[in-house]
Order: C-alpha cells, then structure tokens, then sequence
C-alpha cells in the first residue's frame, strides 16, 4: 500500500497556514452532497441494499439473544425523549439520536453484521444512524437511501484502505463515524458547508483504542457502533443547525491524521476515482457470527471434520496456526479456551474452533444460554494448540488460517481455510442473506411474523422503488 506521508510529515502544501490549502473534508464533504444514485455503480447499489436487510436482521437477533442489549434498552428508555424513530426488536419510539444509540449497540452485539475485506465494520455505524434520520425526517426514498449508505461505505472503505493502521485504534468506530456522518448528512440534505462542518463535528467523537477489542470479560466490543451511530446523528444535526466546524479537519498540523496516525496516508488514492468509483461494492457478509479472521480456521474445521467424518473423541489434538491478529485471540489461551462472555466467545479463536469441529457449523444457538458451559465443546477447545505462524499475519486483507486435526489412531489431517463463504472467492448471494435475515428474525425478542417477514424481504429487494423507507421499520413495528 503506497503511503504518501509514510516517510516524512505532512507538506507544506497541506499546511494551514498556506493560503492553498484545502482539506480533505472539503473533498469529501462535496462528495457526499452531489453524488447521485445514477453513478452508483450496481454492485455498490446491490451491497447498499444487502446490507440494510443484513444489518436489520442481525440487529433484531441481538434484541433476543444478547443480554447486554437489553441493559442499554434499559438506559435509553430511561432518557425518554419525543417518541419519533423506531428501537429495532422492541416497541419503544426514541428520539432519532438516542434510536441510532440503541440500534448502533445492537447493531455489532453478535459480531454478525457486515465488514469489508480487509476488517472493519462500516455499516453497525452506518445504517442505525441512516434509518433513524430517515425515520425521523419521513419521505426519504429508497434511492435516496441507497445513495447515502453507498456513499458511508465508499468513504470508509477510502479511508481503510489508505490510512497506516497499527491496529492501535478501532478502525471500526474512528473512521465509522465519519462514514455514518456523511450518509446521515447527506439524508438531512445539508449544503457543502454544513456537511464539511458536521464532518468536523464528528472528529470531536472518533473514539476507540484495540482494548475494546482485545480486552477480556467486559461489554464494550458487544456495543461499540453504539456510539459512533450517535455521534453520526448529533453531528448532522448540530451541523443543521448551524453549528461550523473547523476547516482543517484532517490535514491540519493538529488534525485527524497527525493525531491518529502520525500523517501516515495516501491523499490521492481517497480521492481517486470519488464519485465514479463506488467501493462500498466489495462489502463481506457473514455466515458465521464471529470475528472476521477466524472464518478461514472455522471453515478449514468445518470442511476437515465433514470430509473425514470426524468424532470428536476420536480427536487427540488441534493445532491452529496463527498469524500477529490470530495470537490476541488466543492469548490468554486458558482464557480463551473457557470465554466467560458471550462477547469473548466470538472473539476466542480455540472455542471457535472447538464449536465448529464438535458441531460442523457456529450459529447464533452456540451463543446463548448455557452454550459457552457445554462439556463437549469445552473438552474440544482445551484440545486447541495454537502454533505461531508469521505465514497467516495480517497484512490488508482478511488473512487466512490453517488447521491440523491429530487423530487418537494416528491420523493426521491438515487444511487451509480458502474460498471461505462470505469471503470475495464465495460471496453470499441475496438468497443466503434473505435465509440470514429469516433465521436472525426468529431470534428477536419480539419475532416479526411470516407476513411481515416476507413483506420486509420484498421492501429491501426493492428498496429503490419505495417511496419512504420509514415503512421498512413500521413494517416490523406492526403488531
């Protein structure tokens, strides 16, 4: 990845001080206001679409089966405010920032929700932040939806690829909310100026160091787009409001880039190809509710155990190789083996593991109730060896991962996770993300009905005829 400020700090040309120069959030502020649904291309508008159904789907599971999104319900009802947009799951009508909040929490709960290739989670910002300010603002069309989501996944997938990230900072949440800021700018229809200001605006709440991640035992990794949601909407409409932000955003000798990544980044190749070229195409989804860099060792298990028809008490030993990224989550490893969250478990890559050799799948069902206590996925995970192999380190893209399974009777099997499903080689197809959402609708702790099941998938398929995508959120709030 070429870096235009990897060796040297920014140039004079992009100091404040020079009377030509122009930040990256004009740029990108000019971006988000004209583009047009026209020049979408269609896999950008087909990825915008998959994802609203993806991201709704997976939020309605964590409404049922994740504990800690209850607790944050709890809190939201608490703050009360004007009954205006919808909470996903529930009942509850909350003012549109606090819905994003709730939305946002649910959003990433169950690590479902979907990512690009190379990590990072876009639309858990996104989308909760989108539908609360076109449920708030009515009359907002499908097309009009799509573009803004288009254009979300667009700049951060811009910014993901061109930033030098040291896996210090939560890519997810430091530049979703920049992401999450132009599509719910773009939704309230804000000028060139408001836009860039809201941009600024939101600079005041890009958050989030890798503990979220790495950490073991607390909450934060289950609900952080929570936060990045809502600061998405309370930056538009501060900025609607009049609110100015500065206009050295990025590039100033004391903006976003130098303070989070020491001006370690490729200008030109954000800006290459804006507006014509829509990368939120190449968004991922998943089949599997776990961390992204452990689908290729999930996949490698799934397919040695079911090829060889493998028992588990036939099985003497797993080894896992592990590149820098697959180390965290095995460290520490007695830890690892026995998660006490549910949040760890989908972040353990042992237990993972152990989930998919015992039962040949991992589903929303191996991360409820008792499930992180069973005898024999347990006794498997302690069976996982993880060996260090620099081969597997993550460089840009999801990397891969290779699993040896040592039989009692001397056996010996050995996998690498290729053309895993939801990856760029085997992407889900929209009937895969439709049996997705199906099977996520039943998990939600007020499960739609059939009709309203089947009345959402035709809404989303769609979505660029609707003439108000308020309906796709009354839809499921109909009893």
């Amino acid at each position: 990845m070429k870096l235009l400020h990897s060796l040297e700090p920014i140039s004079a040309l992009n100091k404040m001080t020079t009377p030509t120069f122009h930040d990256l959030g004009s740029d990108l502020a000019r971006y988000a206001v004209d583009a047009r649904y026209e020049s979408i291309a269609a896999d950008a508008v087909d990825a915008a679409k998959k994802s609203v159904l993806d991201l709704i789907g997976v939020t309605l599971a964590a409404s049922g089966v994740e504990p800690v999104a209850r607790t944050v319900i709890d809190m939201v009802r608490e703050n009360g405010g004007r009954p205006e947009c919808s909470v996903l799951g529930f009942t509850d009508r909350v003012p549109a920032a606090w819905a994003a909040f709730a939305n946002g929490a649910m959003a990433h709960c169950l690590d479902f929700d979907d990512l690009t290739p190379w990590g990072a989670h876009a639309s858990s910002s996104i989308i909760p932040a989108a539908l609360a300010i076109a449920e708030r603002r009515g009359g907002i069309s499908g097309r009009e939806l799509i573009t803004a989501i288009a254009i979300g996944q667009d700049i951060f997938a811009r910014m993901r690829c061109h930033v030098d990230w040291r896996k210090d900072w939560n890519i997810s949440t430091v530049l979703g909310v920049f992401a999450a800021t132009a599509s719910a700018g773009r939704l309230l229809g804000l000028s060139h100026t408001g836009m860039a200001s809201a941009l600024s605006l939101a600079a005041m709440q890009s958050a989030g160091t890798m503990d979220v991640i790495y950490g073991i035992g607390g909450d934060l990794r289950c609900i952080y787009a929570a936060f990045s949601a809502k600061a998405a909407v309370v930056s538009a409409m501060l900025a609607e409001k009049g609110i100015v932000g500065t206009k050295t955003t990025f590039e100033g000798e004391n903006g976003f880039f130098k303070t989070y990544f020491d001006n370690r980044f490729d200008r030109e190749a954000m800006l290459k190809g804006l507006g014509r070229d829509f990368m939120g195409g190449s968004t991922l989804y998943k089949p599997w509710p776990a961390v992204g860099p452990a689908h290729s060792h999930i996949y490698a298990t799934i397919q040695l155990v079911t090829a060889h028809d493998l028992r588990p008490e036939d099985i003497r030993e797993i080894r896992v190789h592990v590149g820098d990224y697959h180390e965290i989550m095995c460290s520490p490893l007695e830890s690892r083996r026995a998660p006490a969250t549910l949040v760890d478990a989908k972040f353990s890559l042992p237990f993972l593991v152990a989930v998919a050799a015992v039962r040949r799948d991992v589903t929303i069902s191996d991360f409820t109730g008792d499930a992180l206590h069973n005898p024999e996925v347990l006794a498997m995970s302690d069976k996982v060896v993880p060996v260090a192999d620099a081969a597997f380190d993550w460089k840009m893209e999801l990397p891969l991962g290779q699993v040896e399974i040592l039989m009692r009777d001397g056996r010996h099997f050995t996998q690498i996770g290729t053309e895993v499903p939801g990856s760029p080689a085997a992407p889900m197809s929209w009937n895969d993300i439709e049996r997705k959402f199906i099977n996520c609708a039943a998990a939600a702790a007020s499960p739609p009905s059939g009709a309203q099941i089947e009345e959402m998938l035709q809404m989303v398929r769609q979505l660029e005829s609707l003439d108000d995508v308020a309906n796709l959120l009354r839809c499921l709030a109909r009893p």
